[in-house]
């Protein structure tokens, strides 16, 4: 049988939906079910033709210098690195995946920029959220599965969150990782 892999992803983009806006970075850090990390990858892309900056999220990045230069490094055509990520993906040693915080957003860009370029996703239809899950791990209501509402210890050892996609998805797979080994006791 084949285990479950927790493909932890994070991107970075100049605005709030895949298309009218482009996915400026994306990381993805893949972890097994006892927390150890089996690999990651990342990369840094070049914009949609005829996609615009969202004005609300480029004055965000205004905010974030450091974050922005890092994902405007050593740029790739979208279809190349789609490519290289469904690559990186199969060599995972199970079945993978898709987890971030939150899914709903990052999945979106992932997911249509994985059909777009390759017709294809290694993750199906599906991502797991990791808020969703603190709120059955935590026993309360969505609204309350905050990180500021999350113990301490599921954060031990983390990576700040920099806004840089592979230190976010380090971080949040951690976090996840940790939900897990507590749930499962």
């Amino acid at each position: 049988m084949n285990p479950e892999i927790y493909v932890s992803t994070d991107i970075e983009s100049d605005g709030p939906i895949p298309g009218p806006n482009s996915m400026l970075s994306f990381a993805s850090v893949a972890f097994d079910a006892d927390g150890n990390e089996l690999g990651s990858f990342s990369r840094n892309l070049d914009l949609l033709p005829g996609a615009t900056p969202h004005g609300p999220t480029m004055e965000w990045w205004s905010t974030q210098p450091e974050a922005w230069e890092a994902c405007r490094k050593d740029l790739v055509l979208p279809v190349k690195a789609m490519e290289d990520y469904i690559r990186w993906v199969k060599t995972l040693p199970g079945k993978p995946v898709f987890v971030a915080y939150p899914a709903g957003f990052d999945f979106t860009f992932i997911y249509t920029y994985l059909i777009r370029f390759t017709g294809t996703s290694p993750f199906s239809f599906s991502a797991l959220d990791i808020k969703s899950y603190a709120m059955a791990v935590l026993k309360t209501g969505y609204r309350e599965a905050t990180k500021r509402n999350m113990p301490k210890r599921w954060f031990e050892g983390q990576p700040k969150h920099t806004h840089i996609a592979l230190d976010d998805a380090r971080g949040q797979g951690m976090l996840f990782c940790a939900m897990l080994k507590e749930a499962r006791g």
